[in-house]
């Protein structure tokens, strides 16, 4: 919990044009929510609290001059406007942080993904030198024979899934026949017995 308020310190006190940016989006878009929020959730309660009719009646008068207009120090105003702020900077925050999350993991599943492959290929590589130093041939004719073959193999891979996704889809369709396939076989087999007993 520390961590997330030094977080949320930190994130707060930026002059960042772009964190600003961000903030002033989040305002406006949620702005009927923190309205609301403040206005019919949280405001009552501290109105209740303190005994007044609403938070804009939390004042102090300073001055009551002659024709009986009064000078007034309004921090009612000033709390509720505080805490329209607030909410406004956390929902921002957490925006952010959602957004930075995601980037992040997006970031490292990638990396992860390009080392691995990148790793592969190396091996692959070291392996076909090994074989062309063996067989007194050159590197880049055995390299390019390996990857037409590697490329081969994958064109084969991809046909036996398709046939085995094809084979798959008639015996799902043969263990779950649909409405029209046991019509059709009904029909079939009306036509059966008809042919018989003429």
């Amino acid at each position: 919990m520390k961590k997330f308020f030094n977080e949320f310190k930190a994130f707060i006190s930026k002059g960042n044009v772009f964190d600003m940016a961000v903030g002033l989006i989040i305002a406006t878009a949620f702005n009927k929510i923190v309205t609301s929020l403040v206005n019919d959730i949280i405001m009552p309660l501290i109105t209740w609290s303190t005994g007044a009719n609403s938070l804009a009646d939390l004042s102090v008068v300073l001055r009551v001059a002659e024709d009986g207009t009064k000078l007034t120090w309004n921090y009612g105003n000033f709390i509720q406007t505080v805490i329209d702020f607030l909410i406004i900077a956390i929902s921002v925050f957490l925006m952010v942080k959602i957004v930075t999350n995601s980037r992040k993991k997006f970031k490292d599943l990638a990396e992860g993904i390009s080392y691995q492959t990148n790793k592969e290929i190396r091996a692959e590589k070291r392996e076909i030198k090994r074989l062309a130093k063996l067989n007194n041939r050159p590197f880049k004719e055995m390299w390019k024979e390996h990857l037409l073959e590697k490329e081969r193999i994958e064109e084969e891979n991809k046909k036996k899934l398709e046939e085995e996704k094809i084979k798959q889809a008639e015996i799902d369709r043969l263990n779950n026949p649909t409405q029209e396939d046991l019509l059709k076989e009904i029909r079939d087999l009306l036509k059966a017995q008809s042919m018989s007993k003429s």
